[in-house]
């Protein structure tokens, strides 16, 4: 497998952090809007979509601010790549934005870049923020 490369995107989102912070941590927040369903047993989250399958400890999270979830193996032992998700806030106009980082093979990254383009499109869908 090739080395993956680490990215951050950022998109302005027009919703409370608050709001925000729910879609971004719970399963069912989760499941509205970046996969087809989400379970989650303690720190573990299961994500599905379609016929795949991915799981994720929950590795950090700071309410109302982040999230980082680590990708797990079977035997549930921490993989090398995470994604997180963190809420700014600017300072002086108030406006929010969510920053995304993530991992991707250099063939692979602008197809990724696509993907969550589209994913956060739904998410702003889905909170009303089109």
């Amino acid at each position: 497998m090739d080395e993956k490369i680490k990215y951050e995107l950022e998109f302005p989102i027009t919703s409370s952090p608050q709001l925000l912070y729910q879609y971004i941590s719970t399963p069912s927040g989760l499941s509205e809007w970046f996969a087809d369903n989400v379970n989650s047993r303690g720190e573990f989250f299961t994500f599905i979509w379609d016929d795949a399958e991915e799981k994720a400890r929950l590795s950090s999270k700071k309410s109302g601010e982040k999230v980082k979830f680590r990708w797990i193996d079977e035997q549930n032992n921490d993989g090398d790549y995470y994604f997180e998700l963190r809420i700014l806030v600017d300072e002086i106009t108030k406006d929010v934005s969510l920053m995304v980082v993530d991992f991707a093979e250099a063939k692979d990254l602008s197809e990724s870049k696509q993907l969550w383009e589209n994913q956060i499109s739904d998410l702003k869908h889905v909170l009303g923020s089109v």
